[in-house]
């Protein structure tokens, strides 16, 4: 049996020691955590972070290729697991080419149907947008209209109430007593210099 003397106390729970104790992470948030701090610890020093879109594949095939299989029959058993390493190597590295050009195909795909939905979009705004300024200058149009109806009222009420001699009742609308009418976007505009 162990005894409590100092040499039977582990280095670490010594109260002695002046080595720091041993921290584990117990999840992954603790280590998450613990490397945060570590990075905190020491602000000014570089961070190296890896790119996103890094392809990770296999390295490229060496140059000089040593242990080449001839084409001779009656190759011995112990050159079958360089054979069948050259295979995986060979069927990885079309793999990871296959990969690339069904990511590219999938990549064209998306463009193009962001694209397509965009033009969409776009010719879908255009419509909208001359529809409501179709229907603006429809009630410009209206206004305008009701105002010149309401002022030729008002001039035939305002020449009823004068009395006009003669028997016969003209009315003379406020625009013609002040000059001439300069019309524009469903406004009447009224030049008093002239």
């Amino acid at each position: 049996m162990s005894e409590p003397i100092p040499e039977s106390i582990p280095t670490s729970f010594d109260r002695r020691s002046r080595r720091p104790a041993k921290r584990r992470a117990l999840s992954p948030v603790s280590a998450q955590a613990a490397t945060l701090t570590a990075l905190f610890a020491k602000p000014d020093r570089e961070i190296h972070v890896p790119k996103p879109g890094a392809p990770k594949g296999l390295p490229p095939p060496p140059e000089i290729v040593a242990n080449v299989q001839g084409s001779s029959a009656g190759a011995g058993s112990g050159e079958f697991h360089v054979y069948k390493a050259a295979r995986r190597r060979e069927y990885e590295r079309i793999r990871l080419m296959e990969e690339e050009v069904k990511r590219e195909a999938e990549e064209k795909a998306f463009r193009e149907k962001a694209e397509e939905m965009k033009k969409r979009d776009a010719a879908k705004t255009e419509k909208n947008r001359r529809r409501r300024r179709k229907q603006k200058e429809g009630k410009a149009a209206a206004t305008a209209t009701s105002k010149d109806t309401e002022m030729i009222e008002v001039e035939k009420k305002k020449g009823h109430d004068l009395g006009t001699t003669g028997g016969t009742h003209e009315t003379v609308s406020i625009a013609e007593e002040n000059g001439p009418v300069v019309e524009g976007g469903g406004l009447i505009i009224h030049d008093e210099n002239d």
